[in-house]
């Protein structure tokens, strides 16, 4: 199922400014704040020697710039979803899109690697793994595509056969050829699964129970001890 919605209404689900969720998301980790207080930090010193250099005539230009570069680590999250939101809304059109996980599954992917020295002085390189949800979706129209998501515990819930809905983005007004897509909704277990929270989904809710009035009954009975995924014991949700 494929329903264009209008510019207006597409504003209105991917907004140009960060969202609260999107603030979040780009906030990170402890690491991720450490890293942006340590920028602003080198920053403010590089802009006080500046000043020092420059004299008080330019006082008013070093006291902005410390100023910002001061708050470098508040505003950074802010830059980069307004940047990324900015890159979502190039495209002209959008459509809400009803389908089902095709397939599902993990994998066990190296985010990082260092290189460090072991007690016999032998060079060694450290991998930092994070474990992934893989989703295939797909419809009756023979349309297919991947998301791939930081695995979370609530994540076991979801099964083959799962109604998927999301915001679809082109720049063809019948939407032949999707650019790129949205987080995904799946109302099977009211979960949100994505890498990044586009949408304002308080509004995606209502853009959906318009669409789909009296739908409810459209899931599919599965049995109940149909697994999530096919996967080795490694990969079991609750190991750590």
């Amino acid at each position: 199922m494929l329903v264009p919605l209008t510019r207006e209404k597409f504003d209105e689900l991917l907004p140009s400014m960060a969202t609260g969720e999107q603030y979040r998301h780009y906030w990170g980790k402890l690491s991720d704040f450490l890293r942006r207080l340590l920028i602003s930090v080198v920053a403010g010193v590089g802009v006080f020697i500046a000043r020092l250099v420059l004299g008080e005539a330019f006082d008013p230009l070093t006291f902005t710039a410390g100023t910002i570069a001061g708050l470098y680590w508040l505003w950074s999250p802010v830059w980069q979803a307004n940047r990324r939101n900015r890159w979502a809304r190039r495209n002209s059109y959008s459509g809400f899109w009803r389908g089902r996980v095709l397939d599902v599954f993990v994998t066990d992917e190296v985010v990082s690697t260092e290189e460090t020295v072991n007690n016999r002085g032998e060079l060694v390189i450290v991998e930092d793994r994070e474990r992934y949800l893989n989703l295939e979706l797909g419809d009756k129209t023979g349309f297919r595509t991947p998301i791939q998501t930081v695995l979370k515990r609530d994540h076991r819930l979801i099964r083959r056969g799962d109604i998927a809905e999301m915001l679809v983005l082109s720049n063809r007004e019948d939407l032949s050829r999707i650019n790129m897509i949205s987080d995904v909704y799946i109302p099977d277990h009211k979960l949100w699964v994505g890498d990044y929270p586009y949408l304002r989904r308080d509004t995606f809710l209502e853009v959906r129970q318009k669409l789909l009035p009296g739908r409810s009954a459209y899931r599919r009975p599965r049995p109940v001890e149909e697994p999530m995924y096919d996967y080795d014991d490694d990969y079991s949700i609750g190991r750590q």
